[in-house]
């Protein structure tokens, strides 16, 4: 039944018969009548079929929150007993949204430092991305925004909040401003993360605020296209401190002054599926990421 179960979910997520038989080692046949199995058996059609792949019907979008969690709940399990015969070992998965990876080896390092055993494996995904990847149990953690846009049902543990600056020219008009106005910066050319990213968004909410539009001159989903930019002196962009000084932009060929009027925050944390039971790997980056936040307060 396991299986059956991990089909469906990585029919879910390739949505094609073709890829997700690929994905889960089996022939396409075989993962066809095994979906077919599950359908009846729980008596009931689980997938709008046509030509290729279309959807899911409204029963079998319920049988795939429970596939989630019963597989999920059946990885734990197996993790748990084999964590108590050989100690905290496996493979741990991350996915972290762009503007929080400078961060993220504060974490990874002290968690390796304490359970040296364990393989860690980090990718840079947008919010969107990261919570679809823990969804389909793809990853088993990300970092991200928790008060921005909704999360779903999963579990939240603060790390850090995030505080917005111009990043621009050391020898610019705006050297030596103590702070800057988010009406100020809404009238310079910027190079900043493409619209898809959590980041931007909040950075045009913000402008929309203050009743101005961004003016990106630039747009990129990486980070070190526009910290290659911003450090030729003759391109601004908008980032946390933090991300600034580890992408080694500061002073003083580059100045990176707080932006107010409004002054906002947003929290960055850790992101896992909610769950009564939760697997080893998982509890023990919790409790990391729980020792770590105090010393991180206002990091960014």
């Amino acid at each position: 039944m396991i299986d059956k179960l991990e089909y469906l979910i990585a029919l879910a997520r390739e949505k094609h018969f073709g890829r997700a038989a690929e994905a889960c080692h089996v022939s396409q046949p075989t993962l066809s009548s095994a979906i077919r199995q599950l359908e009846d058996a729980l008596g009931a059609p689980l997938v709008e079929r046509g030509s290729r792949f279309i959807g899911f019907t409204a029963e079998g979008e319920k049988a795939l929150d429970w596939a989630r969690r019963i597989v999920g709940d059946h990885r734990a399990m197996r993790d748990d007993v084999a964590s108590m015969r050989r100690g905290l070992t496996g493979h741990l998965r991350l996915a972290v949204i762009p503007t929080a990876l400078p961060m993220v080896s504060r974490l990874t390092t002290a968690f390796s430092e304490r359970w040296p055993d364990v393989k860690l494996s980090i990718f840079s995904r947008n919010s969107a991305e990261a919570l679809r990847l823990l969804e389909n149990l793809e990853i088993d953690a990300c970092l991200t925004y928790l008060d921005n846009e909704p999360l779903g049902k999963v579990a939240a543990t603060p790390l850090y909040r995030e505080r917005y600056h111009l990043v621009t020219g050391g020898d610019g008009p705006f050297a030596g401003r103590e702070t800057i106005t988010w009406a100020e910066v809404g009238r310079i050319p910027l190079c900043l993360l493409t619209p898809d990213m959590q980041n931007r968004r909040i950075i045009d909410h913000l402008f929309a605020e203050v009743g101005l539009t961004a003016e990106a001159k630039l747009e990129s989903n990486s980070i070190m296209v526009l910290a290659a930019h911003v450090r030729t002196g003759r391109w601004s962009s908008v980032m946390p401190r933090i991300l600034a000084e580890a992408l080694g932009l500061h002073a003083p060929s580059i100045a990176v002054i707080p932006i107010v009027e409004p002054e906002e925050f947003h929290t960055i944390g850790l992101v896992t599926t909610a769950r009564d039971l939760r697997p080893p790997l998982i509890e023990a980056l919790t409790a990391e990421a729980r020792r770590l936040a105090p010393s991180l307060g206002d990091a960014a």
